[in-house]
């Protein structure tokens, strides 16, 4: 394949992956982020590293050329995709971008409220090629969205109950994202994505606990408590309107499927919640 693998978002948790998990597979990428001097640093001369902000349209002539396939997400304080997302996916139908592999929800067929469910819609009306990784919530959102809480209250405060959760490592989405990339026959599809085993949050903090060498402990607020407090420790209301919106669903069940799709993709078995832990310590302390 001549022309290179856009990456969208590539200094985020699973776009990160997605290169990594490209070039290991011999692939060429083009990795765009609102940072360039970040994305040299982080993967050096291995990517052509591109400038690429959504709201910006400046960006979007030199991050879609001659790209024929993309992986593309949308960042967590996007809200508003008819003004935010859907010039760049004009931009990119225009530029010829015939495959997009968007990271997407599991269930997102039930919770049409959610943004990423209105990108779905508007790709498929553009007429894109689509292949929708629609995926269970990330081992990583631990150490990113809910790191602080954690490291500072040593505290998982979300509002699921007993809901157990199928998590996904985003190693693993990368892993699939780059397969789905670089080989035909993945187009029109979409592929749930789990890890392999289903948990509550209170043996996500045992499991946390025990390798940490500190307890962990599951805060169970009801939904409306989560939105205030998530608010009042900083998060801009529409993304903290929408973490509730997921995690009541969640809380409804909508993440306790398992898929054996990871193996079947990658032909790897999905890495474990406690490996993941275990990997990511250091993030935590």
């Amino acid at each position: 394949m001549s022309s290179p693998i856009l990456v969208i978002g590539a200094l985020g948790n699973v776009g990160t992956e997605v290169v990594r998990q490209i070039l290991a597979r011999g692939g060429k990428v083009r990795a765009a982020d609102m940072d360039v001097n970040k994305l040299r640093e982080r993967f050096g001369e291995a990517v052509e590293a591109v400038r690429f902000d959504f709201t910006d349209p400046s960006t979007f002539d030199e991050t879609f050329k001659g790209v024929k396939r993309m992986f593309y997400m949308r960042p967590p304080h996007i809200t508003n995709i008819q003004r935010d997302m859907a010039p760049s996916m004009d931009a990119a139908k225009r530029a010829g971008v015939t495959h997009v592999v968007f990271l997407s929800l599991i269930g997102i067929e039930n919770t049409t409220y959610v943004p990423h469910y209105k990108v779905e819609t508007y790709l498929k009306a553009i007429n894109m090629q689509t292949t929708f990784l629609r995926c269970s919530f990330f081992m990583q959102n631990l150490n990113t969205t809910h790191r602080r809480e954690i490291k500072e209250r040593n505290e998982i405060f979300v509002p699921v109950g007993k809901a157990k959760t199928a998590f996904i490592d985003a190693r693993d989405i990368g892993a699939v994202a780059a397969v789905t990339l670089l080989e035909d026959g993945h187009a029109g599809m979409n592929y749930d994505l789990t890890g392999s085993q289903r948990l509550d949050y209170w043996e996500v903090a045992s499991i946390m606990s025990e390798i940490l060498g500190r307890r962990i402990t599951y805060r169970n607020p009801n939904p409306l408590h989560f939105l205030i407090e998530t608010m009042r420790r900083g998060t801009p209301f529409m993304f903290a309107l929408v973490m509730t919106g997921l995690y009541t669903s969640t809380r409804f069940g909508m993440a306790e499927p398992i898929t054996d799709e990871v193996e079947r993709l990658t032909g790897i078995s999905p890495i474990t919640f406690r490996q993941y832990v275990t990997d990511y310590e250091d993030a935590r302390k």
